[in-house]
This record gives structure tokens, sequence and C-alpha cells, in this order.
């Protein structure tokens, strides 16, 4: 293992084995490699010595870090102490780079795996169940566990390659300049697709253009073998596409064949029809039908029949807090596991579209990770939700404050409330509520926005936190 890892030093059973590797060391089991990383609030270091004592075959930590490891360790760090365990630990000078090197190579002892790379600002996880749930009709296939999709993530996620797998469907996404070409290099795909190039993480790049040029390097590491796939309406689609050596092509309702939207049901989804094969689609909104577009575009390349893909796009259901429909005296959209500009304007169009006959309530939390642009944003989403078909707005988090302001500019008539006490919001979006309210729950997941649906809703919210598509 050492020998895979340039500048690697090696203490201990130079023959040590591990069967599975953890960057969590209450996670370390009997013969695991655990990689040592700093984290926002413990540090990986210290807990070399608890992920042996579990039975862990090897633990990788930085160069410059060995005294402090060594020192905690103690009497286990004698050489006797870790050849008796058959133990081995790695000091090397990058431990993320450690683990994403020996991802690459584990990944490599799969040549025959088709290898599938889905990236985008939004959308990435949605497209990503969809085409397991295409290709999984036909063949063994292996994805992302949740969204397991960072520099740590996916490599990890890489690790659950097995020898039976014919494909693997991993989700990439990125927050920091220069991660994607890291992923890219981890799992060198042989189609990849981008959903889109939008506004999430432009506190971390600063700019569209920059998202772009980051979410490009998916296909960085195409050598003319490979197939890229990009929406047709992008605004970045020509930039995305040049200079890529492979196939280029575009995925929509105007470019992907063979494609038919028969019906929108409103919150009910879609009814499609592909090759002639008509079925039912549940994950209602536009986004969501391009999500199941892309994966129609890049699953039939990959060779799914078109049975494959009316029985793997039937049998989606929405995932815990993306696009869930929840049905009782309230009808709840819980669209909260993530928000930004851009899927808030989704959302939101997306309620305005449907025909009913209750009132609409859009609780809006806040959108996290947007930087210095903020305010701004906060304040377009004010604008939309200002000039939208809601009766009431609830705008939750100290964010969403500029929001509030502009849908009250916008000349909003309904009932317009703003809250940083989640106690006071649920008090007021109680007092409003009454049958027949259709609600829409659309925030960051650090806002915890399900809270409402699990207080105004408990049995239907409980009932699908779980909710998701297993292919």
């Amino acid at each position: 293992m050492a020998a895979l890892l340039p500048g690697a030093a090696l203490a201990g059973d130079p023959a040590a084995i591990a069967g599975s590797v953890v960057v969590d060391s209450r996670k370390a089991e009997p013969g695991s490699l655990f990689v040592a990383l700093p984290g926002e609030r413990v540090d990986g270091h210290s807990y070399v010595k608890s992920a042996l004592e579990a039975g862990g075959a090897c633990a990788i930590a930085r160069l410059d870090r060995r005294a402090e490891v060594e020192a905690s360790l103690g009497e286990l760090h004698s050489p006797g102490a870790l050849a008796a365990r058959a133990a081995a630990l790695i000091y090397v000078p990058d431990a993320l780079a450690a683990l994403q090197a020996l991802a690459t190579a584990y990944r490599a002892r799969f040549p025959r795996l088709t290898r599938i790379g889905i990236t985008g600002s939004s959308g990435k996880t949605t497209t990503k169940e969809c085409v397991a749930s295409i290709l999984g009709r036909s063949r063994s296939v292996v994805l992302n566990p949740g969204n397991l999709n960072s520099d740590i993530g996916l490599p990890l996620a890489v690790f659950s390659i097995g020898p039976g797998h014919e494909a693997g469907i991993f989700e990439m996404g990125m927050n920091r300049k220069g991660e994607m070409g890291e992923l890219a290099a981890v799992l060198e795909p042989d189609l990849a697709l981008i959903t889109n190039v939008g506004t999430a993480h432009i506190g971390i790049l600063g700019s569209r253009d920059a998202i772009a040029e980051e979410k490009r390097l998916i296909f960085s590491r195409f050598d003319g073998r490979q197939v890229g796939f990009v929406w047709e309406d992008d605004d970045y689609n020509d930039f995305l596409k040049a200079g890529l050596r492979g196939e280029a092509l575009d995925f929509g309702p105007k470019s992907t064949a063979g494609l038919r939207v028969l019906r929108d049901l409103g919150l009910e989804g879609y009814e499609l029809e592909w090759e002639g094969l008509a079925f039912g689609f549940a994950l209602p909104g536009r986004h969501n039908l391009l999500d199941a577009i892309g994966a129609i575009a890049i699953a039939s390349r990959a060779g799914a029949s078109r049975e494959d893909v009316a029985a793997g796009l039937g049998s989606m259901r929405p995932l815990f807090g993306r696009s869930e429909l929840l049905k009782g005296e309230l009808t709840i959209l819980r669209d909260c596991y993530n928000s930004n500009p851009d899927s808030a304007a989704s959302a939101i169009g997306l309620c305005d579209s449907v025909d009913w006959k209750g009132r609409r309530a859009y609780v809006l939390a806040s959108m996290l990770e947007l930087g210095p642009e903020s305010e701004a944003a906060h304040r377009a989403m004010g604008e939309t939700a200002g000039a939208s078909a809601a009766d009431a707005l609830f705008f939750f988090g100290e964010e969403t404050r500029p929001a509030f302001d502009a849908a009250r500019l916008a000349g909003f008539r309904g009932l317009l409330v703003y809250e940083t006490d989640f106690d006071r919001l649920l008090a007021a979006a109680r007092a409003y509520l009454g049958p027949g309210d259709l609600v829409l729950l659309k925030g960051s997941r650090g806002m915890a926005l399900e809270r409402v649906a699990e207080a105004l809703a408990p049995t239907a919210a409980s009932g699908n936190a779980e909710a998701r598509h297993v292919p």
C-alpha cells in the first residue's frame, strides 16, 4: 500500500492488509484502514490510537504530525506491538491526496466497469438516482450512498465498487477551486454529465464564470473515447463543450431524440414517452423533468433499453427533502434538502403553476453558502416571491431579511412574516394555515425546515422521512 504513495514512510508490518477504508475512527473495525484527516471540529490525528485499538489494520497520517501521533500511541507504536497486530502506520505528505490516490488505484482494478460521473449546481443527486434506477433494471450498479460526492466522499464511495458491478454512477460536487479536477482524476468517467451551471457555491468561487470553469473539469480526464453531456439551454453550453476531447452531446426536451412529454401532472409529476413507450414520472417540476431527461440521455448511451428507461423512471419516488409531496389536511411540498437562488425560483414557479383551489403559503428559509452574494440573492428571491401567486410568505432566518423587504416593496398583498426564531415561525404558520392549503418548504439544509412539516403534519412527514429510491 505504501508503495502507491510517493514520499510515504512506513512503520509496522509492510504486509498489512486493509479490507475497508474509513475517515471516522468510530467506524473503524478489524481490518480497516483509517485515514487521519483534519476537520472543522476534530482532527483525525487525535484518533489514530482509537482506530488501531478497534482492530484497524492500517492508519495513514501526515508526516509533519508523526511525532504527535507516535506520542499519542505510546507502546502501541513500537515495531513489536504493530507487528503483533499485523498493523502498519503510513506517514505521507498529504493524507487527503493519499486517500484519493488509493481510491484511484482501487478503481483501476475494475477496468470493465462503466464509470458515470454527474455534476452541476443542482440536480446531481436526483439525476444520479434516476440513472441508477434505469441501469439497475438489467445490470449490477454501484453509486454514492447519499450525497458522498466531495474530495473525501467520492473516494470513500469508490471503495464500495465490487467485482460484480457493471456500472458505477457517481455524483461529483465541489466546495473549492480545483476540487472537480481531483474528483475527475479519481473516477476518470467514461460518460459525464453537467446538469446546469447555476449559483450554488457562488460565495466560494466568486462568479458563475468560475463555477462553469470548475464544473467542466469533469471532462478533464477525457482522452477522446468518452462522451460528455451538457444541458441544451445552459448559458455556458458552448464554453462547457469547448476543447472537450471526446463526443460532446446536448440533452434536453429538444435534443434528446425519442422523448415526448405527454402531460404535466403538476405536483404529481409527468406522463412521459420514450421511444414509443409511455410511463409516469412522479417527481414534479421542470427541474426534475430535466434531471430525468439527462438520466435518459446518459443511461441510453450506456446501453439501457426503452423498457429499462420506462421501468426505472416509473419507479422513482422523491428523496427525503427533495420535492416530496405530503398529503393530508394540508398539502406540503417538502423541498428543503438544499436551496440556492435557482432552485428556490424553480420551487416557487412550480407551486405558482399548479391549479389550486385553496390558499398557497410559501415558507422560505435562508440560502446558505452564498458569501458576498447573499444579500443580493435573497433580495432577488424576495422579489420573485413577492410577485408570486402565494397568499402568505413566511421568511425564516437572518439572511432572509432582504427577501422580506423586497417582497414588501414588490407590493405583496398577502400575509408577510419574517422570523429568526423557529418556535415563533411555527406559531405564525399554525395561526394562518387551514385545511386545503398548499405549503411550500424551501431552504438550505442547515435551516432544518423539515421541522415545519413534522409539526404541521407529523404522520405524513414521518411516513416519508426515509423516502428514497434504492435501485
